[in-house]
């Protein structure tokens, strides 16, 4: 119990002080030297816990609190399938204004590649997530896709990225939440169907 309590305080003071980098000078200026030299900690200790800066990053975005295991239990019908992805990302957005915008425009850059979906990690990433649920739902013949399951998963990904990016351009001053919810919410109901 110790030694875990200590690897977690270990693992947010490397955090802090990649975010504290990340604001000051930005992602390009961003390396593991800094990090650890920031945070006081050894090269070593930084890779027991993370492979590269761009699996440190990703691993505050993917470990987001708060989702209940019981809301992803199989819906009723399309429309509740529909309310809790949406949940999932109402979560998100409130896990990026924890996070800050600083940290968020500088972890949404294509030089990040812990946003590549075809270098996932396995950390339960919301889209993972959604995929899993959309997959569950389709095998117990609550739901019907328009597309593919993979089209409809990375057309969702598309969305919610352009909804952080124009949070991130606006500087915070976007209807971040609403923007997300009208987004999906019109996407999904064009996708997801009764079966």
């Amino acid at each position: 119990m110790k030694q875990q309590q200590k690897s977690l305080e270990t693992k947010t003071r490397i955090f802090q002080a990649a975010k504290r980098i990340l604001k000051k000078n930005g992602y390009e200026n961003l390396s593991i030297k800094n990090i650890c030299e920031e945070a006081g900690v050894s090269n070593g200790s930084f890779y027991h816990h993370f492979k590269t800066k761009d699996d440190l990053l990703s691993y505050y975005i993917e470990e987001q609190p708060g989702i209940s295991p019981d809301l992803l239990d199989l819906p009723s019908d399309a429309e509740d399938a529909k309310k809790a992805i949406i949940y999932v990302y109402i979560n998100y957005v409130h896990y990026c204004k924890e996070l800050g915008v600083e940290f968020m425009s500088n972890y949404y850059t294509p030089k990040n590649q812990s946003l590549n979906p075809l270098i996932r990690t396995e950390r339960p990433y919301p889209i993972v997530t959604v995929h899993d649920y959309l997959q569950k739902c389709l095998d117990a013949g609550i739901i019907r896709l328009a597309h593919p399951l993979d089209e409809v998963t990375t057309d969702i990904r598309m969305l919610v990225i352009g909804n952080v990016f124009e949070w991130c351009l606006k500087q915070g001053n976007a209807e971040f939440e609403g923007n997300m919810r009208r987004s999906l919410e019109t996407y999904l109901d064009g996708a997801l169907t009764k079966n």
